[in-house]
């Protein structure tokens, strides 16, 4: 499972039959790299969501038919990750400092 952020919608006009009537979102990582899931659960440009690869996402769009090997598996509603959480209790202890002094 990784953690991305949905860019947009994926709009296609022709698409082999296992992805008919599927719903497919651009998605980007950390660093910027794009990748295309099917989204089951409705997301939106901006949304945080949890993706399941592999042969595992063809389960997770609910069957197994569904020609995929990325699924969104859900939308993240409360999400900090590391690199925000050293941040955060870096000001937490500047502003204790502070308090203090």
């Amino acid at each position: 499972m990784e953690i991305l952020q949905v860019v947009s919608p994926l709009v296609c006009t022709s698409r082999i039959r296992g992805l008919d009537g599927v719903g497919l979102r651009v998605l980007k990582d950390r660093n910027g790299k794009l990748q295309v899931a099917t989204d089951p659960v409705g997301c939106r440009p901006g949304n945080w969501v949890y993706t399941i690869s592999g042969s595992a996402a063809r389960w997770a769009m609910g069957s197994y038919a569904v020609l995929t090997d990325l699924t969104i598996g859900g939308i993240i509603d409360n999400w900090i990750d590391d690199g925000d959480s050293d941040r955060e209790q870096e000001r937490a202890a500047g502003t204790r400092q502070d308090n203090r002094v």
